[in-house]
């Protein structure tokens, strides 16, 4: 295994940048190891949601990241997080497009050479879920 680690800046964008190294640096089949930092914004899907009925909650005010997870390849990632408010409370869910870095985001994925991750539509969730190659 091998890894990839990087730091986001202030106002870039948390998955959006995650999914554009995955790309750059060809990721086949790799894991989310380590994410830590802060947002100015969190966009989540809940839990429960069902594919034409999501349920996706916004929040704009400041979050710290205390913890992430997630499956990361050039042909999609699928990644949760856990966010601390202000008051220490602690929401998470699936991490979606528009959560802008605060100060700084240190992200670390493990690469493995030995397989590949796709993602195709699966009929009976609704969702493009994890096919290992």
């Amino acid at each position: 295994m091998r890894q990839l680690t990087f730091r986001l800046q202030p106002g870039q964008l948390l998955k959006e940048e995650i999914e554009k190294r995955a790309v750059e640096s060809h990721i086949q089949a790799g894991v989310l190891l380590s994410i830590v930092g802060g947002l100015e914004n969190a966009v989540l899907r809940m839990a429960g949601s069902e594919p034409d009925n999501q349920t996706v909650k916004k929040w704009d005010e400041p979050f710290e990241i205390v913890s992430g997870t997630g499956t990361i390849s050039e042909d999609g990632c699928h990644i949760h997080v856990a966010v601390s408010d202000k008051e220490g409370k602690v929401i998470g869910g699936h991490l979606k497009d528009g959560c802008k870095v605060k100060y700084t985001a240190e992200i670390v994925i493990g690469i493995f050479e030995d397989v590949s991750y796709k993602r195709t539509y699966d009929k009976s969730t609704g969702f493009k879920e994890l096919e290992i190659e």
